[in-house]
């Protein structure tokens, strides 16, 4: 799974530096998941189809009843197709001294504190309907005053939503340019539970799969592969025990990609099989 860097995969001139950019994104499969490098904070307006984001400590769905303002990072993004042939959605990037200029003008000097998630959901309403209706990729290339309205188009999101989410959105806002990064074992503990492969929590980490290892190791004093099926396996054991599960319900959730490994796996740790428990 290739790297996508987003926005630049969008410019039609590279040379040039833009610190706010509207992009109409179209698909036709029926899912499509990415490893995402998205080096601007962005407002992602799904109007068809639905949206699924890995973050490093957390996950977010979203369908075209909801917006979502991503802050920038690796993120694991997945897109799917609902009943339509073609999914859609507008992007709307903004740079961090946009943001900063922003703040500046409008809000308060609030002290940024650190957002457990990367991402705020907003729920959509007649307002944004109208907004996100006028937001087009060719009004804002072909137009004269291209980038003065850019401005007004930010700041016209931003003041509504400041008016409808109060100061949780203003400190979310503030905590966008904040530098802190999630601790290593923060995002590998976030995600023991998850069906995420090695490769993708090494890129939530931002590190290559033999850095993550070897880091993983120095950490943890064991191999990561092992220290994840024992976490992932012990998990199953407790869910089985519950009693209202079968391991076909589970086996994927908890990274293994068919019933039968997943079966072999649990014998060989346990010494039972899932139907055993």
């Amino acid at each position: 799974m290739p790297i996508e860097n987003i926005p630049e995969i969008y410019f039609q001139n590279q040379n040039k530096p833009q610190d706010l950019f509207v992009y109409d994104f179209k698909m036709t499969s029926d899912v499509v998941k990415s490893k995402v490098n998205l080096s601007m904070n962005m407002f992602s307006f799904l109007q068809v189809g639905k949206k699924q984001v890995h973050f490093a400590n957390t996950s977010v769905a979203v369908n075209n009843k909801q917006s979502l303002l991503l802050k920038k990072g690796n993120w694991l993004w997945t897109e799917l197709l609902d009943t339509d042939a073609i999914y859609y959605c507008k992007l709307f990037f903004f740079s961090e001294s946009k943001l900063t200029e922003f703040l500046s003008k409008y809000t308060n000097n609030v002290k940024p504190y650190q957002e457990e998630v990367p991402y705020f959901v907003i729920e959509n309403d007649d307002y944004l309907a109208a907004f996100i209706t006028s937001l087009s990729s060719d009004t804002f290339t072909n137009h004269s005053f291209s980038d003065a309205l850019l401005v007004l188009k930010f700041e016209e999101i931003m003041l509504y939503l400041l008016n409808k989410y109060g100061s949780h959105f203003e400190h979310y806002l503030h905590s966008l340019i904040s530098k802190e990064v999630s601790p290593f074992k923060n995002i590998v503990e976030s995600n023991v539970h998850s069906n995420l492969k090695l490769e993708e929590i090494a890129f939530l980490c931002n590190m290559s799969l033999s850095t993550f290892k070897r880091h993983f190791t120095n950490e943890y004093n064991e191999p990561p592969g092992k220290w994840l099926q024992d976490k992932r396996l012990q998990k199953a054991k407790e869910l089985l025990q519950g009693g209202e599960l079968k391991a076909s319900d589970i086996y994927l959730d908890i990274g293994y990609n068919n019933l039968s490994n997943f079966s072999v796996a649990f014998k060989n740790k346990f010494g039972l099989s899932p139907t055993e428990i």
